[in-house]
């Protein structure tokens, strides 16, 4: 067995969807960032890439690779997933916790958990979310940013 810890955060900004969890989110304000800066996914892949003993989403996808620009980051998870597998691992479950003042996320958990655990190859009772809010403190509580925290569990399946 072996588990991963990933993180991300990323700025709201004028002009850009809102990407969560796979699944586009009606609001005023999208995420920055070189790809479709969803949060949640870009920290179940750090959270991944952490359990196989890797480096960082940052350095297997730089944002200095125009390759990356406005990428899918469900694209980027799969990659990570499909290599995860070919080393002989298969993931057991996904615990997230959301950090977002606005919009209100719970709606769109189901959708989430069912987009995440068909990239990862797990049901989506396999995937938990649980959606916080900031009480107006720190950069969520003033709705300049939305956060992700994951943990993963994987298995060695075949060596």
């Amino acid at each position: 067995m072996r588990i991963g810890l990933g993180f991300d955060s990323h700025r709201l900004v004028e002009g850009r969807k809102l990407i969560i969890g796979g699944v586009h989110i009606p609001y005023e304000k999208g995420l920055a960032g070189h790809s479709d800066a969803d949060v949640l996914l870009h920290a179940i892949t750090d959270a991944l890439i952490g359990a196989i003993g890797l480096t960082s989403i940052g350095e297997l996808f730089p944002d200095t690779d125009e390759a990356y620009k406005d990428a899918d980051s469900a694209n980027l998870l799969h990659e990570v997933y499909s290599f995860i597998t070919d080393k002989g691992y298969q993931v057991v479950n996904v615990d997230c916790t959301l950090l977002a003042e606005e919009p209100k996320l719970i709606p769109y958990r189901d959708k989430m958990r069912a987009k995440i655990a068909g990239i990862i190859g797990i049901e989506h009772t396999d995937v938990a979310i649980k959606p916080k809010r900031g009480e107006g403190m720190g950069f969520v509580g003033r709705k300049e940013g939305i956060a992700a925290l994951a943990v993963v569990l994987l298995e060695r399946i075949k060596s």
